[in-house]
């Protein structure tokens, strides 16, 4: 299982850190590659009511590709009463589930730790215009 959880912090380009676990029977070059491609297809889902993709604002709290290519992530949203609760999950799962390589896909909603606005990166901050 390799473990690319995002922390709180941002790095240098402002998109949120993950980490990267090396206990992985995939090689290492296809396991960074479809580590870039599941963030690329995650940053193609957007809050309808925030102007930012669910990666920049800190949505994501953890993706785990497993050994046989399926992928599990946590992720929550802005607020419980979301009114997009319902879909954004099949949302997060058809995005990453087009990655090449990837096999199953399952979506957890947690809400520990709730969502603060300053696990957003510096690029949604500018997004929504609070930087």
């Amino acid at each position: 299982m390799t473990d690319t959880s995002q922390k709180p912090e941002t790095n240098d380009a402002g998109a949120a850190e993950g980490r990267l676990s090396t206990a992985s029977a995939l090689p290492q070059d296809e396991l960074a590659r479809m580590t870039d491609d599941i963030i690329g297809a995650l940053k193609t889902v957007y809050d309808p009511e925030i102007p930012a993709d669910i990666y920049e604002l800190g949505l994501i709290y953890k993706i785990d590709i497993e050994d046989d290519r399926s992928v599990k992530i946590d992720m929550t949203l802005t607020a419980p009463g979301c009114p997009v609760a319902g879909e954004m999950p099949g949302w997060v799962e058809n995005a990453v589930r087009a990655v090449e390589g990837v096999g199953d896909v399952e979506v957890s909603m947690v809400f520990d730790p709730p969502w603060t606005p300053d696990r957003m990166s510096e690029e949604a901050q500018i997004a929504i215009g609070w930087y």
